[in-house]
């Protein structure tokens, strides 16, 4: 009975976890913020003692549940109105190089060594401090950059070249099977596929392990 009950607890969790996760947008899958580790802490915690105690019911488990999901709702409708209140749970992004001058004190106030801003900088494909006009610090821990002009890669705009838009790629093959859904989505059929890998050189789709197409570079195959 304890494995039953242990069993539907871990369920409900998943499922709870589920549904914040699509309440909250997927912004949240991409960036995660200091609040958005304490309520992630939070989740873990419930459900570690709610396993580990026999004493606490799964009704008892639903209503913390409840209590849990409830308050990160309401928080994030609150950080969404106000301002004030999103500084103060979420942060706000701390503009660290100005005009190329560094701000030791915002440095010092994110316990940020010039070691590492030379590293995030590394990660970000640039190795030299003289290239950064502005740098931010946002609340995720992640960095964004404004280098000077003549560090910038040139663009085809700079040049005043016209270049064509190249249009996203979709997999029809997948190690041999043909992904019907996207068929449909592009609005073209099995047949047409066909046809179109007979040119290429390839009779038999099961011998393709993969197939991308696009409307601006055609087929792509292995």
């Amino acid at each position: 009975m304890d494995y039953v009950i242990n069993g539907l607890k871990l369920v409900t969790g998943l499922i709870a976890f589920m549904i914040v996760i699509r309440a909250l947008g997927k912004k949240h899958l991409a960036e995660m913020t200091p609040y958005d580790m304490i309520y992630l802490l939070m989740f873990g915690g419930i459900l570690e003692e709610t396993l580990y105690n026999p004493k606490i019911s799964i009704w008892q488990f639903l209503f913390s549940l409840g209590v849990w999901v409830a308050a990160i709702y309401v928080i994030e409708k609150l950080v969404t109105k106000s301002n004030k209140v999103r500084a103060l749970l979420k942060g706000e992004p701390d503009h660290l190089i100005v005009d190329g001058e560094i701000n030791l004190h915002l440095m010092n106030k994110n316990q940020l060594e010039m070691e590492q801003l030379r590293t995030m900088l590394r990660q970000q494909g640039i190795f030299s401090l003289r290239e950064v006009k502005d740098l931010f610090l946002e609340p995720g821990g992640d960095i964004s950059i404004n280098q000077y002009a003549k560090y910038k890669p040139v663009t085809c705009g700079d040049l005043d070249i016209n270049k064509r838009e190249d249009s996203p790629s979709v997999l029809l093959i997948d190690e041999g099977q043909i992904q019907q859904e996207v068929l449909h989505a592009i609005g073209k059929t099995e047949l047409w596929l066909r046809q179109e890998l007979t040119r290429e050189g390839f009779s038999d789709p099961h011998d393709v392990i993969y197939c991308e197409w696009s409307k601006s570079d055609g087929f792509f195959i292995k």
